[in-house]
């Protein structure tokens, strides 16, 4: 066929990002990460948000979502493209995803793969939560983890959620959950928490956003949830673990190991 001589390009990924309007740069700096390990495979971004592109747009800076990316890569003429899942659960976002990579190979001729999402293996998973609790962990201090959640609870992706939020849980007594707009949302059981924190003698609590960037939920949920918390404990926002202002999981070494592991998954099935 005439038209597989276009496709004279090798290997291209694409970061499938929500995307972020305060931490954009997280974003870049993940790209380079993954230029760096996959030395001559272009990378590119794509973003799911609207506001944030409606923003990126405003200064000036033209990246698209992951379908206009696809067709963009796509005519680039790659003979293989990888679709890095940059979403910490399987959940909406990805499932998004894997809908737009399997209506794109109705009709390209690339060879297109999606990897799994962040937390999606057993092992992998179990070891990055543990690895986060002791990493964060302080005498003295209960965490309280707060999932952002999604608003269904009929998604395939939930079982993820409710691993993580029983493993956190399991392995520190003084480890609480909750969500923003999942299943067991703070905003209906505030006064539960209280109580069973009260009964297991807490008296400081430490908010960890399990967000992979700490965007608009940062700046508004968490700061309120540690605001109304502090009422009944004395209250913090859980440190930065890099050099960053505020705390992200993906600059965790743990998260980008998952993410570089995806990738190399995929291209291995590629027969590369």
């Amino acid at each position: 066929m005439k038209r597989y001589r276009h496709h004279n390009k090798a290997t291209a990924i694409v970061l499938a990002c929500f995307g972020s309007v305060i931490e954009q740069q997280m974003y870049l700096e993940l790209k380079s990460e993954v230029e760096q390990k996959f030395e001559g495979v272009e990378v590119f971004l794509s973003f799911s948000s609207r506001m944030v592109l409606k923003d990126l747009h405003k200064r000036g800076l033209a990246y698209k979502n992951l379908t206009q990316t696809l067709a963009d890569v796509d005519m680039l003429g790659y003979k293989n493209i990888i679709v890095s899942s940059i979403n910490l659960f399987p959940t909406d976002e990805h499932e998004l995803l894997e809908r737009t990579v399997a209506g794109f190979k109705h009709f390209s001729l690339a060879n297109i793969r999606a990897t799994k999402a962040i937390l999606h293996k057993t092992k992998e998973s179990s070891l990055m939560l543990k690895g986060l609790n002791d990493a964060i962990t302080q005498k003295g201090w209960a965490n309280l983890y707060v999932i952002h959640g999604v608003p269904t609870l009929n998604l395939a992706g939930l079982s993820a959620v409710e691993y993580s939020d029983a493993f956190l849980r399991q392995i520190g007594t003084q480890n609480f959950t909750c969500s923003l707009e999942g299943a067991f949302p703070y905003y209906a059981i505030k006064e539960s928490l209280i109580n069973q924190m009260k009964e297991a003698g807490v008296s400081h609590v430490q908010i960890v956003p399990m967000l992979l960037v700490s965007g608009n939920h940062y700046r508004k949920d968490m700061v309120e949830i540690c605001e109304e918390l502090s009422e009944d404990f004395t209250t913090r926002i859980v440190p930065s673990q890099s050099q960053s202002e505020r705390f992200n999981l993906i600059e965790l070494e743990d998260i980008r190991a998952i993410i570089l592991q995806n990738i190399q998954e995929e291209i291995h099935k590629l027969g590369h």
